[in-house]
């Protein structure tokens, strides 16, 4: 795994994030619109995904708007928290076929000071290992951006996404109805900060 970057630059001044044997993880661009589009007008991706009610984007307006939002999200935030496409190395045009999360969660209180970590992947893309990939080279750095722990938050009947979380090593915690108006099932995993090499 390359990390790309200064850690603690705003995300908009970071095109990439990092590579890892398989993938490029990196900003959504204005560029990937056909792309972007392609994924979250699918049903089958966004059934799982967002408060109710879930609605698969309609048109390339509607796509451009969402990831304009996206954008203003990320900017008021610091890496590696965002938003980050999924692109293969192996693939010659270099386009994203899902999407890795990493962002603060809040719940009706406020902020809570945890993290959550999500995946979507384009359906031609699925059972390729790709979204363990690209959420364990995340995860790690998380740990060494200081992050202590990150949830992941799924629907209850996406076996998929629950699949990956345990093979994540993330511990399922059972049914909550703390976030976004859902109610989900809840994984947690609790990061160590990898040890310095040069350390006694």
């Amino acid at each position: 795994m390359t990390l790309c970057g200064t850690r603690h630059a705003p995300i908009v001044h970071r095109v990439e994030l990092l590579r890892t044997k398989r993938l490029l993880l990196r900003n959504w661009e204005e560029s990937d619109l056909d792309a972007f589009f392609d994924l979250y007008s699918r049903q089958d991706v966004t059934r799982w995904l967002g408060r109710h009610p879930r609605r698969a984007l309609a048109s390339e307006q509607g796509a451009r708007e969402r990831l304009r939002r996206w954008h203003d999200h990320e900017r008021g935030l610091d890496s590696p928290l965002g938003l980050w496409a999924i692109v293969p190395l192996a693939q010659s045009m270099r386009q994203p076929v899902g999407t890795i999360l990493l962002l603060p969660l809040a719940d009706d209180g406020g902020p809570t000071g945890l993290t959550e970590v999500g995946w979507h992947l384009h359906p031609d893309h699925q059972g390729q290992g790709l979204a363990t990939e690209a959420a364990q080279a995340v995860l790690a750095v998380a740990a060494e951006a200081g992050i202590e722990q990150v949830l992941a938050l799924t629907d209850l009947d996406n076996g998929r996404s629950q699949a990956v979380a345990t093979r994540l090593g993330m511990h399922d915690e059972g049914i909550t109805q703390r976030w976004f108006g859902l109610t989900a099932r809840q994984f947690r995993t609790v990061l160590s900060t990898p040890q310095d090499p040069r350390a006694g």
